[in-house]
């Protein structure tokens, strides 16, 4: 094991696994969040 999780779809690589799997997903929430704002931004030509 890596001790890594990473999020291909938004190009997130963390290596806190112990802390995500724990439930601290703060950095896995603001990535997911700036992903779909930036993809929803695209989308309107901005």
């Amino acid at each position: 094991p890596q001790g890594r999780m990473t999020d291909h779809r938004i190009g997130l690589t963390t290596y806190r696994l112990a802390e995500v799997l724990g439930g601290d997903l703060d950095e896995v929430m603001d990535a997911l969040i700036a992903a779909d704002q930036a993809e929803k931004l695209a989308e309107q030509g901005l």
